[in-house]
């Protein structure tokens, strides 16, 4: 299940507005097919994996599938459980439940009811990869990252606003990895009035996965861009499942102090600037036991001379 996990990876964001979801078929120990959500949604994970394997072949394999299996119908192409219940694996092990209301357990129910075997794991990986879908179903809004590129003393730029290059070549390709993993980029409309940031992917071979961009601002966006006015309005972002917040300082303040922050990325460098401008506003926390318990480790990597570290919301 770790392995389709993180083969999910590959559905995102082109999944959108589908959840990215990946599905194997094992046969005697062996993977011996693999599908994720295609681009634009269809055909889904289970359909790609199951595609020419036969029934002989089926009735001894499992199929892993790192989302509930869908169970209503859709003028786009067939339930996933219809052409599970179709195939006849001898088992499905499923990473997490569905909880959009057409599913929410009927994929199961369906699979069961024709005999063959299932069982729902509760994976955490599963999770991760499935966190801004599951984010919107459960809380009607996507799922934020919050990138901040700081200097030991946790500045993002010199005090006269120069910034360019507070991180290295490795850190810099890294976060355009991860601005490609996501479905929309936002910035503050400070940090776009001074800066004009392009917010697309450089990487050879992923600039078709740049997302989609966004400014936060009273006034109005930019052409091709598209205007919020506040964090919480995140949640009108048509068919947006993750969001990557990039900055500034006030608007990464904004999102925290709103409670909106659910993984926070903090790429370090080993240099000191002083008298710079600082990584976050003001937040309204008044005391350091407010500040403890809120955030739990979750990576942490070297990437050239800077550090990586990655850190999860704790919510009950």
């Amino acid at each position: 299940m770790a392995a389709a996990a993180q083969l999910a990876l590959r559905a995102r964001p082109l999944s959108r507005p589908n959840p990215g979801v990946a599905a194997l078929v094992v046969h005697r120990g062996r993977v011996i097919a693999r599908g994720w959500t295609a681009a634009g949604g269809r055909p889904h994970a289970e359909a790609a994996a199951l595609a020419g394997l036969t029934a002989e072949i089926l009735a001894e394999a499992t199929l892993y599938v790192t989302l509930e299996p869908c169970a209503h119908q859709s003028p786009r192409g067939p339930a996933c459980t219809d052409l599970i219940v179709a195939a006849k694996p001898a088992r499905v092990v499923i990473g997490q439940h569905d909880p959009d209301p057409r599913t929410a357990g009927q994929g199961i129910a369906r699979i069961e009811a024709a005999g063959i075997a299932v069982r729902l794991l509760g994976d955490p990986a599963s999770a991760a990869s499935l966190a801004g879908f599951l984010m919107l179903q459960r809380a009607g809004r996507p799922w934020v990252t919050l990138k901040l590129a700081t200097s030991l003393d946790g500045c993002i730029a010199m005090a006269d606003g120069t910034s360019q290059w507070i991180t290295g070549e490795a850190a810099r390709a890294h976060v355009h990895a991860m601005r490609a993993q996501h479905d929309a980029i936002l910035v503050g409309g400070g940090t776009w009035r001074t800066d004009a940031p392009r917010l697309d992917v450089r990487l050879p071979g992923l600039e078709a996965r740049s997302p989609q961009r966004v400014v936060l601002t009273r006034g109005a966006a930019p052409i091709g861009v598209t205007g919020i006015a506040a964090p919480q309005d995140i949640a009108s972002l048509h068919d947006v499942l993750t969001c990557y917040v990039e900055g500034g300082a006030d608007t990464a303040a904004a999102f925290l102090g709103a409670d909106l922050v659910d993984e926070l990325h903090l790429y370090t460098a080993p240099i000191l600037i002083g008298d710079g401008r600082r990584s976050l506003g003001a937040l309204d926390i008044t005391s350091l036991a407010e500040a403890h318990g809120r955030w739990r480790s979750r990576e942490h990597r070297q990437l050239g001379s800077d550090t990586f570290s990655a850190y999860l919301r704790i919510r009950d």
